[in-house]
């Protein structure tokens, strides 16, 4: 009775051992199967489209996603930074899209809008500017290769226009949309410059000193004025001086004088001996914002003497209060 008991709960041990290795050895073909059954279940949810929704902005993809922004899919979305940069006009500043804004065969640097009916003429109409010149207080637009400033009324307040700016620039990025158009130029629309022509450009047939005071304005003097939101235009070299055209925020900056004086022509008479000196070429209506600027200062100095006269250094001074 002693041994058949013994060998029942022997039995019952290696009943349960076989059991526990039969169930050990099932056990990873189906682990196995739920796996391939698990993973079969995972595919169709990468490649739905709810996941193309959702893109990965790295850098190898940056190609990609642009494409997406240009596509015709309304579900195509893409964030982008606009930065901005101070300028030495406290009435110019300087965005900064991340995105190309002349055509890549642009024939000029620059392009400048000065009045709302410039932005809708030929030759080169931009719905950019149109809108951004519809902002109360927005006096110019002027576009650089990259950037785009943005010139405002003195008496107008940075709080109020620059949230619209960034919304305006914001749309026309995205909307894939070119920011300046081309068309057959049927008229001159007065308010609309650059654009024809690269006035620093080579001309084999010009005299020599034209050319190095051209090459010298392009590589040192042209790069420092584009990082200020301008640019520079070669206007003539007559009797020894330089005829120049300053643009973008450098056109209406109190410094500009400076700049000319302390900078650009004394670059180029250190570099080129034939060069006496520098002269702005200012349009009508410059000059006659100068005139009246100069009786301004001529009437505070009358009526507040000296001490009260109108500084031209920018923020903290008389010009700038509010």
């Amino acid at each position: 009775m002693l041994r058949r008991t013994l060998f029942s709960v022997r039995l019952t041990t290696q009943q349960l051992s076989a059991a526990e290795c039969s169930s050990q050895i099932a056990r990873p073909a189906v682990f196995g199967s739920y796996r391939s059954v698990h993973r079969s279940a995972r595919l169709p949810a990468i490649t739905a489209s709810e996941a193309r929704r959702r893109p990965t902005l790295k850098p190898h993809q940056h190609s990609t996603v642009q494409a997406r922004v240009n596509g015709p899919s309304p579900s195509s979305k893409r964030t982008i930074f606009i930065q901005t940069e101070n300028t030495p006009n406290p009435d110019a500043l300087k965005f900064i899209p991340n995105h190309r804004v002349l055509p890549e065969d642009f024939p000029s640097t620059f392009l400048e809008y000065l009045s709302p009916r410039s932005t809708l003429a030929a030759p080169h109409p931009s719905p950019l500017a149109a809108s951004l010149l519809n902002v109360d207080g927005v006096t110019s637009v002027f576009y650089g290769p990259d950037f785009i400033t943005v010139t405002k009324a003195t008496d107008s307040n940075w709080a109020h226009i620059k949230p619209e700016v960034f919304s305006l620039i914001t749309q026309a990025v995205t909307s894939g949309e070119a920011i300046v158009n081309t068309i057959a130029k049927t008229g001159a629309e007065h308010g609309q410059e650059g654009g024809e022509s690269e006035s620093l450009s080579y001309d084999e047939e010009e005299d020599e000193v034209i050319g190095m005071i051209k090459e010298l304005l392009d590589t040192r003097i042209r790069p420092a004025i584009q990082e200020d939101g301008g640019d520079i235009e070669f206007r003539g070299f007559e009797n020894g001086i330089v005829l120049l055209k300053l643009r973008g925020a450098c056109r209406t900056c109190d410094s500009s004088t400076v700049t000319l004086r302390n900078g650009i022509e004394s670059m180029l008479m250190h570099y080129i001996e034939e060069v006496q000196g520098v002269e702005q070429v200012l349009d009508q209506e410059e000059e006659i914002s100068m005139h009246e600027f100069a009786r301004f200062e001529e009437k505070l100095r009358q009526q507040k003497g000296a001490a009260a006269t109108a500084s031209t250094g920018g923020k903290g001074t008389l010009d700038s209060a509010p």
